[in-house]
């Protein structure tokens, strides 16, 4: 069975989709792993060390054609899926939702495409995560980056001159981006404080050494998925009248909040951002969904009345070598999970309850229920 990647090396994405490591997994398994020469150089990897490891460097072309499994990190140009073979499972992230051409030029071309956005979040399935293992970095990126365009040191320090107070961080969403967001500012010495529309959260918000901004929506939850549930008017509301008072008080402000296969919803409006001290941060973490601060920009920072808003794009991308080594092995684990000792090759299990969830196109057609009209 050939397994083939296509990196998408450029100035907006330098994550690739197997490591050297990833590959000497997938050919001890007995699969053939192709790869473009030059495929490692957004993260400084010889093709030499691709070699080592077991694969064979080939043009993009055949890649395209021949493979019979077909990984990436973005999704496919049109260009490409008409050079793909019918039957051929591609794995990406494809934001299904929001590209309705795209699922359906893979569908006509006999396609099996694997969205990584919905692999399903439940036990046995995270080690295949990648949504999450992004996200991860994402929340530690933010921090950094937050941290650098700050003109203020986070920890509070003791000094022959006085003492500096510490800084005020407020992360909003408490997801898994959320979550790294505020162990990352503890880390470096802030005073953290956090929302989330699921009280469940509050435990994991304390446990991290966070102050946990409680505020009564009545009735709030998650899906079964763990993502949030959409909130009504009244409760983004209610919601944003009290996040306005944290908002003011914090010298970062770090947003988060997504709803699964829907834009992110305006949290942070223009009147907070007013309301906020001349010099500090927001990071929009939901910026490619459209954003959860009023007036975000995509991969621009733009300054409001004194108040930095960035809206950067591709976070996990700007550490790039440690997101291509969790996505490499988030791919690897997919893999091995579904491979047959018995046919030596990927086994697509349409009964399994991971590929119901995640395998978005086969045989010719729009297979996922979430993503076919609703009668």
């Amino acid at each position: 069975m050939i397994i083939g990647a296509i990196t998408d090396n450029s100035d907006l994405e330098r994550r690739i989709p197997l490591t050297p490591q990833a590959v000497s997994r997938l050919v001890k398994k007995g699969a053939a792993v192709m790869l473009e020469p030059g495929s490692g150089a957004g993260i400084h990897v010889a093709d030499e060390l691709f070699v080592r490891a077991g694969a064979k460097l080939v043009a993009r072309g055949s890649i395209l054609s021949q493979s019979d499994i077909l990984l990436r990190v973005r999704k496919p140009a049109a260009e490409d899926i008409a050079i793909m073979k019918s039957g051929v499972i591609h794995l990406s992230f494809l934001d299904p939702f929001n590209e309705k051409d795209l699922i359906s030029t893979l569908a006509s071309r006999g396609v099996s495409a694997i969205s990584l956005e919905m692999i399903p979040r439940t036990t046995i399935a995270q080690k295949m995560d990648a949504l999450s293992s992004q996200a991860n970095l994402s929340g530690y990126v933010a921090v950094v980056i937050a941290a650098e365009r700050l003109s203020k040191i986070l920890p509070m320090m003791t000094t022959p001159a006085g003492t500096i107070s510490q800084a005020r961080v407020f992360v909003i969403g408490v997801g898994v981006a959320g979550l790294q967001a505020i162990a990352t500012a503890k880390r470096l010495g802030a005073r953290v404080e956090a929302f989330d529309t699921r009280p469940v959260v509050k435990e994991q918000v304390q446990s991290l050494g966070a102050k946990f901004v409680e505020v009564d929506l009545g009735e709030t939850g998650q899906t079964k998925d763990g993502y949030a549930k959409a909130l009504t008017p009244e409760q983004l509301a209610l919601q944003r009248d009290a996040m306005a008072k944290v908002c003011a008080q914090s010298d970062i402000v770090i947003t988060t909040a997504q709803v699964f296969g829907r834009q992110a919803p305006i949290i942070v409006t223009r009147a907070m951002l007013s309301g906020m001290q001349p010099g500090s941060i927001v990071v929009d973490l939901a910026v490619e969904t459209g954003g959860n601060v009023e007036g975000v920009e995509l991969n621009r920072e733009i300054d409001v009345n004194g108040v930095t808003l960035i809206g950067l794009g591709n976070l996990p991308g700007r550490v790039a070598v440690n997101a291509s080594d969790m996505l490499a092995a988030n791919f690897v684990n997919f893999i091995e999970h579904f491979w047959s000792k018995d046919k030596n090759a990927f086994a697509l299990k349409l009964d399994d309850e991971i590929i119901k969830g995640c395998l978005v196109t086969h045989g010719g057609r729009i297979v996922n229920p979430k993503l076919l009209p609703q009668a």
